[in-house]
């Protein structure tokens, strides 16, 4: 498997009007803050998104963006399988705001924490949910260790069932309508 092409945030904001920008973080995310003229379509909702994004290639460089990096680095992946090329942003929007360059804020959107600490919080409830109760129930503390488990699968695989499972729940899902005009607005 090959690695997909990157550029640091210098690169692409010495020429970020070359690019169309796909942000593959959840709604909420987006909504707390993205590139300039970035486009949300989510991770899990890439697959729907192949003919617009295919698209938007042929008419120049796709660049996409997440939170660190991660997630639009699989993103280019799954679209490398299919023929598309794109590009990832190294360290995401985390390293594009390190280095003072502007986030995008939709004037009536809600902030929503980063995938990343949606994880985290949600690993170490059950975490402390398994010792609490294993206080009790002894079997309850396997429940710590099957986070645990998880915790290390996760970094092995560099994939993550938990935030999978968080994405789906309301607050990070988009509207059907938003993503039917993001899809529009890119085969245009």
């Amino acid at each position: 498997m090959t690695t997909p092409a990157a550029l640091i945030p210098a690169q692409a904001a010495a020429r970020l009007d070359d690019y169309t920008i796909i942000d593959v973080r959840t709604p909420g995310e987006y909504a707390s803050g993205h590139l300039p003229d970035a486009h949300n379509i989510p991770l899990d909702h890439l697959h729907t998104a192949l003919p617009a994004l295919e698209a938007a290639a042929a008419r120049g460089t796709l660049l996409l963006v997440c939170a660190s990096g991660n997630r639009s680095t699989t993103a280019c992946t799954h679209l490398a399988a299919a023929g598309i090329p794109a590009t990832t942003l190294t360290g995401g929007t985390t390293a594009w705001a390190g280095e003072g360059h502007t986030l995008h804020r939709p004037d009536n959107a809600t902030a929503v924490w980063p995938m990343e600490r949606q994880v985290r919080l949600a690993a170490g409830s059950l975490v402390v949910l398994g010792l609490a109760a294993g206080t009790r129930w002894r079997p309850g503390r396997w429940l710590s260790a099957a986070i645990g488990a998880g915790l290390v699968f996760s970094a092995a695989t560099n994939t993550c069932g938990m935030a999978a499972a968080l994405a789906r729940l309301p607050h990070n899902q988009p509207l059907a309508t938003d993503l039917h005009a993001t899809l529009q607005a890119l085969q245009e």
